[in-house]
């Protein structure tokens, strides 16, 4: 498996497997503005992309990961994990954070397989109560 910013031509694979963005413009917009401004890994194996993240610096100056999506027939194979262990590796801020919906715990167990921990929650976004995790990136971890 290969991990690697996304590009142009990735757009539509990923539009054709997250199956929000099949009937969402505004997925599809944000899928297009990641991929243009450099903010969105794709994992792909055998020349297919499988899954795909965005890392943007929009929560307070700090790293976000704004989504984690993977192929459903990809799902609990390790591929969301080495995903967001290859976007924390391309992070480049000290702390990295992501929120998810409450009702997720698919992802709220991969994050925290991943080493972030919960850090509060945010009311009123949308139906559910959104989970904040946080992160303290590895590579800093001896300064300070």
């Amino acid at each position: 498996m290969d991990f690697r910013l996304a590009g142009y031509l990735d757009t539509k694979a990923i539009i054709e497997f997250d199956h929000v963005a099949q009937s969402d413009r505004v997925r599809v917009n944000f899928i297009h503005q990641a991929v243009s401004s450099r903010n969105c890994y794709v994992a792909v194996t055998d020349d297919q992309v499988v899954a795909y993240g965005v890392l943007d610096y929009s929560f307070f100056g700090h790293g976000f990961v704004s989504i984690l999506y993977v192929k459903p027939n990809y799902r609990r194979q390790g591929v969301g994990t080495y995903l967001i262990r290859h976007m924390e590796r391309s992070c480049n801020t000290k702390k990295l954070f992501a929120t998810v919906p409450e009702t997720n715990t698919e992802m709220q167990a991969l994050l925290e397989k991943a080493g972030f921990q919960p850090s509060g929650t945010l009311e009123n976004l949308k139906e559910d109560r959104e989970l904040v995790y946080y992160m303290r990136r590895r590579r800093y971890d001896d300064e300070d």
